[in-house]
């Protein structure tokens, strides 16, 4: 952000020096002309166009002002800072959602919580969004005060709120980066495991690999782990080779999303079970089944066969793939 203002700062001073010699233009107008130059740059800078519920169904005497407060300042911090270097078009921002449920909250700072966090992606040339994200976090506990500021920053902990939003920032802008360009989600995915080490000394819960498996340390160390590099793989083709061709090529973009399958046999089996295994096919497992449905019977019988292997979790629910006429 520095280095942008300093490179707006410069066009806006060249502009002024060229004109100076015709005119002078009062010291308020060239600030102003600084500000809105500045200011322009960063809303197209933003990325994520976040969704906010903060929901309290468990709290009884809930001073609902204080939780519309905490709302706003976290669809503030999502929405209203850059997570990349991209500069991002209005209608280019990621669309993503965070449905916050306070389980207990002592009346002052202290909330436990946990959180659903969701993000889709456009398919190139129709209406339809893609799950891209789809995780709970039943761990999202947090420190906030009405009217706190939302400090954060890349090098140290701040508090654990913004530690938590941030990670899940950086964590949907990098799957999203990997759908358009191939590991193109890789410095999002560093940026986040750089969040999970300074949150390490901390009392909350979910940032320590001891802590179980499926928190936001081992998310983050799968995400870069070349063991689950089939994955990202799988993504990047998923939508390049099939969804965004979608609109033209119907059947083909079906096979050749069919052809990736053994993409996901890759996966180390040791690992299968491991939390990105688990993300990746809570968003995609039922659109998968909805794509392979407009196969044959043969073909929808190899999707069967092979997603059962991979996801077993789910093998019921690809059972309709073989059993459907």
């Amino acid at each position: 952000m520095i280095v942008c203002f300093f490179h707006a700062f410069s066009i806006c001073l060249s502009i002024s020096l060229g004109m100076i010699h015709s005119l002078v233009i009062p010291v308020g107008r060239l600030f102003l002309s600084l500000f809105v130059l500045f200011s322009t740059h960063l809303a197209m800078g933003q990325d994520l166009n976040a969704r906010v519920q903060v929901l309290s169904p468990q709290v009884q005497n809930t001073n609902k002002r204080a939780l519309e407060v905490l709302e706003k300042a976290i669809s503030d911090f999502l929405n209203n800072r850059t997570w990349s270097a991209n500069e991002m078009q209005p209608q280019e921002r990621i669309d993503c959602s965070f449905v916050i449920t306070i389980n207990s909250w002592d009346g002052s700072s202290s909330f436990t919580a946990q959180a659903q966090i969701i993000s889709t992606r456009p398919v190139f040339n129709t209406s339809y969004n893609s799950p891209v994200l789809s995780i709970s976090d039943n761990n999202f506990n947090f420190s906030y005060t009405e009217g706190q500021l939302m400090d954060y920053s890349d090098q140290q902990y701040m508090n654990n709120l913004t530690s938590l939003l941030a990670y899940y920032a950086y964590v949907i802008v990098g799957l999203d980066a990997d759908t358009f360009e191939q590991n193109g989600g890789t410095p999002f995915y560093t940026a986040a495991q750089n969040i999970v080490n300074n949150a390490q000394n901390t009392g909350f819960s979910g940032w320590r690999s001891m802590e179980g498996m499926n928190n936001r340390f081992w998310l983050a160390n799968n995400l870069l782990d070349r063991r689950y590099q089939p994955l990202r793989d799988f993504l990047y083709s998923f939508y390049l080779k099939g969804l965004d061709m979608m609109s033209d090529h119907a059947q083909q973009s079906r096979k050749a999303i069919l052809d990736l399958l053994p993409l996901l046999q890759k996966v180390d089996r040791l690992a299968q079970g491991a939390v990105f295994n688990q993300v990746f096919f809570t968003a995609k497992s039922d659109e998968l089944i909805g794509l392979f449905g407009g196969l044959g019977p043969q073909e929808r019988v190899q999707a069967y066969n092979i997603l059962a292997e991979v996801d077993p979790a789910n093998a019921n629910k690809y059972e309709s793939l073989r059993n459907s006429r």
